[in-house]
């Protein structure tokens, strides 16, 4: 595997993410002020907005999407998921709090763009990410790729669009990084990769969440997309290092990356609008 060990482009990762939470950290408290809102501030230098739900609305959601989030119980259930850190990280209150409250979740983006109503009837959001009609998202699906064990990996994939596996990614400092004995417990590793390419730091590989995501592609036939920001080149350049090294071409073929300011272009003006302004995401 190739060593990056010492490489800039890892080290660069982390200051790309800071530069965006700094920047949806403000995008979201204009938003705040404009629609008379009070998030609460995280604790620490670089201070983390986020919004409670209350009264049948979430200021981390457009009304819309929010809405029909509350007549899914699948989704709503993903809304439960607990805030790791809150209690270290955000005041004591009545409230519980819950990750999707954070303005820095890249769930709740996933879910504000994807949970508004009729989007995926949308012809042209169909053909950019290759869909067939009809189809219902899935949050949060079990990746359950086959391990040499006989077993199968128990981690999530972010959202299943029928045939598309989708991996969401905002301001988190990269795609992980897992030892390489859990890389190489892996049944189809090296059937996919090129695994002495493979980037790694010292004994851990890099782009772990990629490589696994490729590999549920390639073990249920689907495809598989990274939705990430245009803020971030450092992920961007992760994912070609990544995607250099699978040797399955008509694999290659069936897996790619968006930005979530190209996919802005194909949804409602309402959708666009409140990305642009909670988020910065301009098509």
């Amino acid at each position: 595997m190739e060593d990056l060990s010492e490489s800039k482009p890892v080290l660069r990762s982390g200051s790309f993410a800071a530069l965006l939470r700094q920047e949806l950290t403000a995008c979201a408290r204009t938003y705040a002020e404009k629609q008379c809102l009070t998030p609460i501030e995280s604790y620490g230098q670089s201070p983390v907005l986020c919004f409670r739900a209350e009264n049948g609305s979430h200021g981390n959601f457009h009304p819309r999407s929010y809405r029909a989030t509350l007549a899914n119980p699948m989704w709503t259930a993903r809304l439960q998921k607990p805030h790791t850190s809150a209690r270290s990280a955000l005041p004591r209150c009545d409230y519980i709090w819950r990750e999707l409250d954070s303005s820095m979740s890249s769930d709740a983006l996933l879910m504000n763009i994807f949970c508004f109503p009729n989007l995926l009837a949308r012809r042209d959001l169909i053909q950019l990410l290759g869909l067939e009609p009809g189809v219902v998202p899935e949050f949060g699906v079990k990746a359950r790729v086959p391990l040499k064990s006989g077993k199968v990996d128990r981690t999530e994939i972010d959202l299943r669009l029928g045939n598309l596996l989708v991996e969401s990614k905002l301001t988190e400092t990269g795609f992980q990084q897992k030892p390489l004995s859990i890389i190489q417990t892996y049944r189809d590793l090296d059937q996919v990769f090129d695994v002495e390419r493979l980037p790694r730091a010292g004994n851990y590989c890099l782009g772990y969440q990629l490589v696994r995501n490729v590999l549920a592609a390639f073990a249920t036939g689907s495809s598989f997309c990274v939705m990430l920001d245009r803020r971030r080149p450092d992920l961007l350049e992760e994912w070609y290092r990544i995607m250099s090294c699978v040797v399955d071409t008509e694999l290659r073929t069936r897996c790619k990356v968006l930005t979530w300011q190209e996919l802005a272009c194909v949804l409602p003006t309402s959708l666009q609008k409140f990305l642009a302004q909670k988020y910065g995401i301009v098509s």
